[in-house]
């Protein structure tokens, strides 16, 4: 007999999903299943596969024609309209550059087909991510997220009492531009701000305080990307709304399909934490750090890499019809269509690299 106890299992079985080998291990489960053709929703073509790698190669080139590709990341947001407005804030300390990343990175979802903002200065309109990150840039250098209001920072106490009105502020919103979410993102900073009170010894009283907290794990100057992801999913899980958890511990962007093996049925995807976990890297390397093993991280399950696949018909519905239908993101058409993403971007990657699987 077992001398586990379940709830010390489940804490065990929670800490493998938290990691980016469990992301490719689940998602490759389902992505099996299409490859038998037994993946409910869903059919597979990997005969259109050379197809996509030859139009990412193409607008690569097209867009990076020294192939030296910059990290999916939300610097690039910063410089969005060809203004680097983080070059111009001319910050070095690597605190700040994280305070930034990860009060924008939570604030970037889903704003609406109506929502804009215009920035002061240069009177140009944004619209969705590119909008929202250049909000939360000119909030976060007006000190919007400090306790003095004044620094560019963000400080656990400011964060923990921020409320949807101070956002609604700061992205402009009013009847005539509305922004969808607001209150749940306000939320979600008070949370940011409560977990970083909550873990002195690795916050320091603000999220910038993470840098010192992965410098600490580098050995000889060296930090893989995986110690990222992990800090970033073990000390800031707590502030994700409650969905699923195992012992207590929250799983964040983790779901459940019948495909699975396993009796927990779970599929670990960390989409926005991954996207955290590439902002991370360039403040870190500016620190003099190298980042090391990024491959370890997975491509990001999100609807623009999704829709690449769809669109070019390497993966197809089922029932055409579910295209017009409404379906929650717990819902298996949705969970296994995410897992197809990561694991078809994973296939892409021979195809670009040697124009062979």
């Amino acid at each position: 007999m077992s001398t586990v106890s379940e709830p010390e299992g489940d804490r065990a079985l929670a800490g493998r999903l938290l990691t980016p080998e469990a992301v490719r291990q689940r998602c490759g489960e389902l992505f099996a299943l299409a490859q038998e053709g037994r993946l409910a929703g869903w059919s597979l073509d990997l005969a259109r596969l050379p197809a996509a790698a030859d139009l990412v190669t193409a607008v690569i080139r097209q867009n990076y024609p020294s192939l030296e590709v910059p990290f999916h990341a939300r610097w690039r947001h910063f410089a969005i309209g060809g203004i680097d407005r983080w070059a111009a804030v001319q910050a070095r300390d690597p605190r700040m550059a994280f305070d930034l990343a990860i009060t924008s990175v939570l604030l970037d979802a889903g704003a609406g087909m109506a929502w804009r903002y215009r920035e002061s200065g240069t009177g140009r309109e944004f619209a969705r991510s590119e909008g929202l990150a250049v909000a939360s840039f000119a909030m976060f250098t007006a000190g919007a997220f400090a306790t003095d209001r004044r620094s560019p920072r963000a400080d656990a106490a400011r964060l923990a009492g921020l409320t949807a009105d101070d956002l609604a502020t700061g992205f402009q919103v009013g009847p005539g531009n509305p922004l969808i979410g607001l209150e749940g993102r306000a939320a979600l900073l008070r949370r940011l701000g409560g977990v970083v009170a909550a873990a002195p010894t690795v916050f320091a009283g603000r999220p910038g305080g993470l840098f010192d907290h992965l410098a600490a794990q580098a050995d000889a100057g060296i930090l893989p990307a995986r110690a990222i992801l992990l800090a970033i999913l073990h000390h800031l899980g707590g502030i994700w709304p409650g969905r699923e958890t195992l012992g207590g511990v929250n799983l964040g962007d983790c779901w459940r399909h019948p495909g699975i093996d396993a009796a927990d049925g779970l599929v670990p995807f960390h989409k926005l934490s991954q996207w955290l976990a590439y902002s991370l890297i360039e403040p870190l390397e500016a620190a003099g750090l190298r980042v090391s093993g990024i491959d370890a991280l997975t491509g990001l399950p999100e609807y623009r890499n999704g829709g690449l696949f769809l669109d070019l018909g390497v993966i197809r519905l089922v029932d055409p019809e579910d295209a017009a239908r409404e379906h929650a993101p717990g819902s298996p058409l949705i969970v296994g269509w995410r897992a197809l993403t990561v694991a078809l971007l994973d296939a892409l990657a021979p195809w670009y690299a040697t124009g062979s699987a």
